[in-house]
């Protein structure tokens, strides 16, 4: 188990360089239920095209809550999670003892997607998987070079990443910094703002259908997440860097790669890309 990083990453933390991600996916583990396992898997046949992951490798790089490591699993795939945030690594580690104890199919470990030594311990996967993690290691193009090292010929790597909006990219990365940078009693102060702006129009949604408060009960983007989490881990997710989406393809295409599957978004949120590693 790769841990030499964890105390630079309660350093970072303390020094408002961090975000604490795997807090936050702790707390969304007391809201998951099978619909939103389900729809995590959904998710994955979908943009994987599949119907199933039997016979498969699966790797998740930055397994967050641990959903859908455990929704690879589901499907029939075999598992390496790893996060470099000690708390996501129990998350997974939970949702292992709750759905597969003792489970030989299901790895999980402590490691960073910058540790090319850690990395290379790895061997090479059918499916590397890292939704909405690269940007946050602080060194995304590296953290994307070292994915491609982990596919195998043929294989698939399905990766999520911020959409570059220019001006407002940078403004965010300013309130990103100051919401890590406060104490935890006053960053409701960043935190309260950015809901109402993003919010209010589902709270009226809701007023509207006399039931307030359901909008923010059904999981957003399709993947069986939280609104409220996926909220604060927008606002708090630091380091934060972004791309276009023609840079990423173009990055894969110069490694040999073919794009497969691309949903992109025009807003605050990631691009999707399913890439094919050439034979």
């Amino acid at each position: 188990m790769a841990t030499a990083h964890v105390g630079g990453q309660y350093a970072e933390v303390a020094a408002g360089d961090r975000f604490e991600f795997g807090k936050n996916w702790a707390s969304f583990l007391h809201t998951l239920d099978d619909a939103r396992i389900e729809t995590a898997e959904q998710s994955l046949k979908n943009m994987l095209e599949v119907r199933s992951l039997d016979g498969k490798k699966f790797l998740d790089i930055g397994c967050g809550s641990g959903l859908f490591s455990l929704a690879a699993r589901r499907l029939g795939a075999t598992v390496h999670s790893f996060d470099y945030d000690p708390h996501s690594v129990h998350c997974a580690a939970e949702l292992q003892r709750r759905y597969f104890p003792n489970d030989d199919c299901w790895r999980i470990e402590e490691g960073s997607a910058l540790d090319r030594n850690y990395l290379a311990s790895l061997g090479t996967f059918d499916i590397v998987y890292s939704w909405g993690v690269l940007h946050h290691t602080g060194d995304m193009w590296n953290a994307l070079a070292n994915a491609d090292a982990l596919v195998r010929p043929g294989g698939n790597l399905f990766i999520a990443l911020y959409n570059d909006q220019g001006k407002i990219s940078v403004r965010w990365t300013k309130i990103k910094r100051l919401y890590n940078r406060l104490p935890s009693s006053l960053r409701f102060l960043v935190l309260g703002p950015v809901f109402v702006q993003q919010s209010w129009h589902r709270f009226l949604k809701g007023m509207l259908q006399g039931h307030p408060m359901q909008p923010f009960r059904e999981a957003p983007k399709g993947r069986g997440m939280s609104y409220w989490h996926d909220l604060v881990d927008w606002v708090g997710g630091y380091p934060f860097e972004v791309a276009r989406p023609d840079k990423v393809f173009d990055f894969y295409k110069a490694r040999g790669y073919t794009l497969t599957s691309l949903i992109t978004d025009r807003g605050l949120g990631c691009n999707q890309f399913v890439f094919r590693k050439n034979a």
